[in-house]
């Protein structure tokens, strides 16, 4: 699964700089009281486009268009976001951004908090990020993004909602990923002969990685490497635990979180073999039970679609990571009872941990009727899955994987030092473990790779599952954007002309992702143990195609680019951040809080330090200053960090209110 955390981390935007948007300038005053009545279109299909001055992008299917002289606004079905598109012919990025905001928003003067560059890339000579300061109860999205062709500037920025742009994630990221400048074709591999993984370019896969490591402050990474249905390459890199001298090898076993759903739809495609379900079939068909928060979409849900991230049922994630000290596998499906869509089914993608745990407690239960759901998951998985496999390390059992050759996650504390997390907040996954609890090494998930690239034949010559399911779980489901689709658990990328599949996982201090080439027989997977390692694993898939194709040199740079913007951002943070707490903002806090959905919250102050303790976990926490004035409450501590708490008051009583992308939970004061 992936670990969704609220503001000031809720936005994945980067920033620098703090300089004000200028009103309008006098060049685009005069190019504003040229434009006449714009003309405004609504698209039924995603729609390539040009801008004045010949950049292309794609409009999503359902947004609107309006075009005026040298700007294009994008809106989606949802009229609080857009998207605009600006060609400036000026000196630098700064005027580029400043001209840009005058002509689509020239009321705008929203400070500037960060600016960052990133490496040149398709056909761009110059690329930097303005992101900006936003305070959290407006629940706002903003960023713009400024491009150098030659001469030439486009910008495009995105100014939203929270709620929407996590809901429009993936059109959004079609209309970012597709713009690309007049004549510019993209980098291909298609038609091209895959090099073998040979020591030469094992060796250059194993030195990205350790330069990664030190860039990035990854305390430990495991491989491994498969090609021609053979493992050629694994082994592990660094420590397991930060102070200690254990070193990560093939067989440390780490959390792989998300990783989990993949291995969870391989449990449903053997079940599609034995008869016992159908892709096709309502899913209350096969466990009358099942309910969602609204009847229609209930009765909709075909069993391929409980890991397709497209029933319109938004991520959730506060309520099971917030409650979990007496959850079951029944009561996390029960909360699915009560978990209402916010788009159509099968409109946009939206990812659903739930959902996901859903598809594996229904599938095992159709294997052992008679177990407990939680048991008859671990059990079924086991002997259909771990075992035929030869998955010997992996499990579902945390002590287990606590007691031997176990990573101890990490993340950077409040300053940016790689410290040790907590591991108390790794736990809440456990009641909703085919969504992503599982413990793995780099030696055992490179098995559960090989199975896909020899479509379900085992090493032996058995077929674990047919070819036909196995690669039903492929079948796009739901656009990602311009190259990429979601199937069942799986991600299918065609960017560079070569289709490469994969997925990510993310739990507190632990970050992992596996790829396989199907038409090249070539696979990788990578564990990490730090939050940090989620920079990493976008740049290891493109080093991977670097090395099979001799593509462009790009993967160094990208890491670099993002550990410089990552330590960026956390000095930004840091700047605004009270620690200890401010005395003054604690003492107007009630020492007790109680959320109908997320449980009991307790104050308390020691020595200075002031502590949230939410009774599953805990953690120190800072306070911030808003630009509205509002003050917050943000959790420091390594592994519990990065929730934000908005001090509020309702019907005369104290609250804490805390966000994600599309939900607001208060927390009452009470006795």
């Amino acid at each position: 699964m992936s670990v969704h955390r609220t503001a000031p981390y809720r936005i994945a935007l980067i920033a620098c700089l703090t300089f004000t948007i200028f009103a309008v300038s006098a060049v685009a005053a005069s190019l504003q009281a040229a434009d006449t009545k714009p003309a405004v279109e609504r698209v039924t299909a995603d729609t390539p486009r040009v801008t004045a001055a010949g950049a292309t992008f794609t409009v999503p299917a359902g947004w609107s268009i309006e075009t005026r002289k040298d700007l294009i606004i994008l809106t989606p079905p949802e009229t609080d976001t857009h998207v605009a598109i600006f060609d400036a012919q000026v000196a630098d990025a700064k005027a580029a951004v400043a001209a840009a905001w005058a002509a689509f928003r020239p009321e705008a003067k929203r400070p500037i908090k960060l600016v960052t560059p990133r490496p040149a890339r398709e056909g761009w000579d110059e690329r930097q990020i303005f992101d900006y300061e936003t305070s959290p109860n407006e629940r706002a999205a903003v960023q713009a993004l400024a491009l150098r062709a030659g001469t030439a500037w486009t910008v495009i920025i995105l100014d939203g909602t929270d709620p929407t742009v996590e809901k429009r994630s993936a059109p959004i990221g079609l209309v970012f990923e597709s713009l690309r400048p007049k004549g510019y074709h993209r980098e291909t591999f298609a038609g091209r002969k895959p090099n073998p993984l040979d020591a030469a370019r094992i060796a250059e896969l194993k030195a990205f990685v350790e330069t990664s490591m030190k860039q990035l402050g990854i305390p430990g990474v495991s491989i491994a490497l498969i090609d021609g249905g053979k493992v050629v390459y694994e082994g592990g890199f660094g420590v397991r635990e930060l102070g200690k001298p254990e070193r990560v090898d093939e067989n440390t076993v780490f959390m792989a979180a998300s990783n989990t759903k993949g291995m969870t739809t391989l449990l449903l495609s053997e079940l599609v073999d034995e008869k016992k379900l159908k892709w096709d079939e309502p899913v209350v068909d096969v466990y009358p039970a099942f309910k969602l928060g609204d009847a229609d979409t209930t009765k909709k849900v075909l069993v391929k679609n409980l890991i397709c991230a497209c029933t319109g049922l938004p991520r959730q994630d506060l309520e099971w990571l917030f409650e979990f000290k007496n959850a079951t596998p029944e009561s996390e499906l029960a909360l699915l009872g009560t978990m209402q869509p916010t788009s159509k089914f099968g409109e946009v993608f939206q990812y659903s941990n739930l959902m996901a745990a859903a598809a594996g407690y229904i599938g095992a239960h159709l294997v052992y009727p008679n177990l407990e759901l939680g048991a008859a998951y671990d059990q079924a998985m086991q002997e259909k899955i771990f075992d035929p496999l030869g998955m010997k390390s992996t499990t579902f059992d945390y002590a287990r994987a606590l007691a031997g050759n176990h990573a101890t996650p990490h993340t950077d504390d409040v300053d940016g030092k790689p410290s040790i997390a907590s591991m108390a907040i790794n736990y809440s996954i456990v009641p909703a473990r085919p969504a992503g609890a599982v413990w793995t090494s780099s030696a055992d998930l490179i098995r559960y790779v090989q199975d896909e690239l020899s479509l379900g034949k085992l090493p032996n010559g058995q077929q674990l599952v047919s070819a036909e399911n196995l690669l039903m779980r492929r079948q796009p489901q739901v656009s990602l954007g311009e190259d990429a689709s979601y199937g069942m658990g799986l991600i299918v990328d065609h960017t560079y002309g070569v289709p490469m599949v994969s997925h990510g996982g993310s739990m507190s201090g632990f970050k992992s992702n596996l790829y396989f080439l199907p038409d090249s027989g070539i696979g990788a997977v990578l564990l990490t143990n730090s939050d940090n390692g989620g920079m990493l694993l976008g740049p290891f898939s493109r080093r991977l195609l670097e090395v099979v194709f001799d593509g462009k040199l790009e993967a160094a740079a990208d890491v670099a680019s993002r550990a410089a913007s990552h330590k960026a951002a956390l000095a930004k943070d840091r700047e605004r951040l009270v620690i200890p707490a401010d005395s003054a903002s604690v003492s107007g806090l009630a020492k007790h809080y109680s959320s109908k959905e997320l449980g009991d919250l307790a104050v308390s102050s020691e020595n200075g330090t002031t502590t949230f303790d939410l009774g599953e976990w805990k953690s120190t926490v800072a306070s911030r200053k808003n630009d509205d004035g509002t003050t917050s409450f943000i959790t420091i501590d390594p592994g519990t960090d990065g929730f934000e708490f908005v001090v509020g008051e309702r019907g005369g009583k104290r609250v804490l209110i805390i966000r994600d992308g599309q939900h607001e939970y208060v927390f009452n004061e009470a006795a």
